[in-house]
């Protein structure tokens, strides 16, 4: 049976431990609601900028801009985005597992795969594991800015246009709510284009969207591609950092809210344990004290 001075030990311990999960909280409460004022007011431009893309992509030949160009999938690239820090619950665990059966699942269709990684917590999984690791952006969300979004675009562009890869996907966790955040696997490279249909493939759905009212661009709509198309994946990219960011708050907040309950739980059953020891202890105490008196009669 533990002593009565390591069970009042314990419960210090809990307590202290319940202070340090309750700040967290806190922390994270405020940190997410920034983060959360953040990503609604980036989301729009985000989603605007790809309509404006997906009506101009529909006017123009496809092969006619690298990030448009659709070439076969032979060397794919998948980009983990996870914390820089733990205590988030399953946040990094799960967009891990959603990566790791991403990347078997493409590599046994034979396909080339390699990752780049945004996170250190992401960064230390794969370092352990066999797959390739072209880049990585640690620490970018101690200070996350427009400017990390456009040095991790930039550089994956730039791959992708030596043809380093033939496609490009990224993890990550998309922030729904405070209680809510969902695992996204989305493709990235060749761009897309969002609710039309290729010129390519299909000419009179093109003539019957111009038909029904087309925009008049100036200049032409290859140089408004040739400069919008960067700039779109640089706003996505801004997007999902944000999402993350908020996403990761959120789960730490949640995360802190039931370590804090759970470590109130643990110091109720201590305390209560004590209690019992304590009293079965000061019991034995008075019946050695009667026992002593009895016997000296």
């Amino acid at each position: 049976m533990p002593s009565l001075q390591s069970l009042r030990r314990k419960i210090a311990s809990l307590k202290n431990t319940q202070k340090i999960t309750k700040a967290m909280k806190m922390v994270a409460a405020a940190k997410v609601k920034r983060a959360q004022d953040r990503i609604l007011a980036a989301r729009p431009y985000a989603h605007k900028l790809r309509e404006v893309l997906g009506n101009l992509s529909q006017r123009v030949n496809r092969q006619s801009h690298p990030l448009l160009e659709r070439r076969p999938a032979r060397k794919t690239e998948l980009l983990v985005v996870t914390s820089d820090r733990g205590l988030c619950g399953a946040f990094n665990a799960n967009i891990l597992r959603n990566a790791q059966e991403f990347l078997q699942e493409h590599a046994g269709r034979g396909e080339e795969v390699a990752v780049c990684v945004v996170g250190r917590k992401g960064l230390d999984f794969f370092r352990r594991r066999q797959w390739t690791i072209l880049e990585e952006w640690p620490g970018v969300f101690d200070r996350l800015s427009y400017e990390h979004a456009l040095d991790i675009g930039q550089c994956i562009v730039e791959q992708y246009q030596k043809e380093r890869f033939d496609q490009l996907y990224v993890v990550y966790n998309e922030f729904k709510s405070m209680l809510q955040q969902q695992v996204v696997v989305e493709k990235l490279l060749p761009i897309e284009a969002i609710g039309t249909t290729d010129p390519a493939e299909n000419g009179g759905e093109v003539e019957k969207a111009e038909a029904q009212g087309a925009y008049l661009y100036e200049p032409d709509e290859a140089e408004l591609l040739e400069a919008l198309l960067p700039k779109h994946f640089e706003v996505q990219m801004y997007r999902i950092l944000l999402e993350s960011a908020a996403a990761e708050q959120a789960a730490r907040m949640t995360a802190m809210d039931g370590a804090t309950r759970n470590a109130g739980e643990l110091i109720r059953k201590v305390t209560l344990f004590y209690n019992k020891t304590r009293q079965a202890a000061i019991t034995k105490e008075l019946m050695d004290i009667v026992g002593g008196a009895e016997a000296l009669k």
